[in-house]
């Protein structure tokens, strides 16, 4: 992963490959002429205060996401200046939102690919924008590339889609080496990070490399290796203790389902979190097998295990006084023999039974049988995340994510703390009316309801199995789990670790005693 240093050097002198600076849409002159983001004054002094009028000149507008190059001034040390657009210049005495100097850095990051090292040099007007800059050039800076070839021999570690290795090292000029909210921010930045980008990993190994077997050996490792307890329920344990809703998906595939449950604990925590994860590792649909076009990204289906089990790694490695534990429920839905088939009746984990009308709405099941076993520990909240429905990306497209949940008041702490972290995020409603669809003549209830509103049924029916006076919120990330378009921001192609961010600071909130 990049490097992050803190450097007080100034840039002229800062030996680099490039200067990463930020440039805006002027809000002062109706005209809207480009300006110089606060600290870039040294390369703007280097021009004779006329770098604005250059970057115009060579088609610079400011506008997010733009990345212009140009010679260096003499005396850098560094051969470039890279100017990357952070939209409309703020209000007088106001800064730079977070979020977009989280994209900024990100972008340059990415645009730096096989760079040694970079000076970024973006407004930072305290730790909180040294750790969001920090957290831009790590997530932009990631690549995937680890089953392609380079010279006729498999890549040993990532390279950029152009070949060129991430970025290896990024100062952020004007940060403070020597003060600990900086350093805080800054380890901070790496440990999520790091994390999110494993994740990211995760949604973007093949279905053939990661079963679910091969996911619990994953957490295992992190486990033994940061301390966090795990247990790993396989098919036997599974059928022993009755989990009807995780062995009926993982029923007709070769490689057997299994229940995964990390636990952090810290000393002092005084409040306990429950997170659930949906870890189809692939989705095939099952006997309601999907049509051709909806199916070769399916591999993205555990989007939401990875989320979980990334969020309580970070937990444990930044140390939060607060207790969190994981629930992955892991499975691979195919069709054969051996499959559950629509009709079929399945009996939970809680004791309820579900008639299956639709193999492919198989997360709920799988994450109805987790939710119960995780409410069976008492938590002070529970939040599920999956990709669940395609009902919720066309409600909220592609980059947004939906929340639900059965505490309005815990709805509202979980979208502020998305927002926080800079992850779209929309509340969504638990209709009543809509439960009467899932009515079964025989089961308790079937998986499938109405079909308008068909992510709100989806929620319906996972609130059935979470406990009683215990928060839940359920995310729903089928949108933002996986781009298939092209990166923007620090959003790469595939693999996003939508909601990693999110949990972390419910977490973080937690242990500070502040969750609504």
């Amino acid at each position: 992963m990049t490097a992050l240093t803190l450097s007080t050097a100034a840039a002229p002198g800062l030996r680099a490959d490039a200067i990463v600076i930020g440039v805006a849409k002027g809000a002062a002159s109706r005209s809207g002429n480009l300006v110089v983001a606060p600290g870039a004054e040294a390369v703007d002094k280097a021009y004779d205060g006329r770098l604005a009028g250059v970057l115009e000149t060579l088609g610079a507008s400011g506008a997010e996401g733009e990345v212009t190059k140009l010679p260096a001034p003499s005396g850098f040390k560094a051969p470039v200046v890279v100017a990357v657009g952070l939209g409309a210049e703020p209000e007088k005495d106001a800064g730079f939102d977070a979020e977009v100097l989280r994209r900024a850095a990100g972008v340059a990051a990415r645009a730096l690919a096989g760079a040694k090292k970079a000076a970024f040099a973006l407004p930072l007007t305290d730790a909180a924008d040294a750790g969001v800059v920090g957290e831009g050039v790590l997530l932009g800076a990631y690549s995937f590339d680890v089953y392609k070839e380079a010279g006729g021999q498999a890549q040993g570690a990532a390279k950029a889609k152009n070949g060129k290795a991430p970025l290896a090292e990024a100062a952020l000029l004007g940060g403070k080496p020597r003060d600990k909210a900086y350093k805080a921010a800054i380890e901070r930045a790496a440990a999520v990070s790091e994390e999110l980008n494993r994740a990211r990993d995760l949604v973007n190994t093949p279905p053939n490399d990661l079963n679910p077997e091969a996911f619990a050996a994953v957490a295992q490792a992190a486990a033994k290796e940061h301390g966090i307890k795990v247990q790993v329920l396989d098919e036997k344990a599974l059928t022993k203790g009755g989990y009807g809703g995780i062995l009926g998906v993982g029923a007709g595939s070769a490689a057997g389902p299994r229940l995964v449950k990390l636990s952090y604990t810290s000393s002092k925590a005084t409040k306990s979190l429950a997170f659930v994860g949906k870890g189809i590792t692939y989705d095939s649909g099952g006997i309601s097998l999907k049509p051709a076009g909806h199916n070769e990204t399916m591999k993205c289906d555990m989007a939401g295990a990875a989320a979980v089990f990334a969020a309580v790694v970070s937990a444990a490695r930044l140390g939060l006084e607060v207790n969190v534990t994981g629930w992955l429920a892991l499975a691979e839905n195919m069709p054969s023999g051996s499959a559950t088939r629509p009709g079929d009746v399945l009996r939970m984990y809680s004791g309820k039974t579900v008639e299956v009308l639709n193999t492919d709405a198989e997360g709920r099941l799988v994450l109805a049988d987790a939710l119960w076993a995780a409410s069976q520990e008492k938590p002070d909240a529970i939040i599920d995340v999956a990709t669940l429905t395609g009902a919720m990306m066309l409600a909220l497209g592609s980059r947004t994510y939906g929340i639900m949940s059965n505490d309005d008041a815990f709805r509202s702490a979980v979208h502020e703390a998305a927002e926080e972290a800079g992850e779209p995020a929309w509340p969504m409603p638990l209709p009543e009316h809509l439960r009467k669809g899932m009515d079964s003549p025989t089961a308790d209830i079937a998986n499938m309801g109405e079909r308008m509103g068909g992510g709100l049924v989806a929620g319906l029916f996972l609130r059935e199995f979470v406990g009683e006076d215990i928060a839940w919120a359920h995310l729903d990330i089928a949108g933002p789990a996986f781009n298939e378009s092209g990166p923007f921001g620090y959003t790469p192609k595939g693999g996003t670790g939508t909601a990693v961010r999110t949990l972390v600071r419910v977490a973080e909130l937690a242990a500070a005693g502040e969750l609504g």
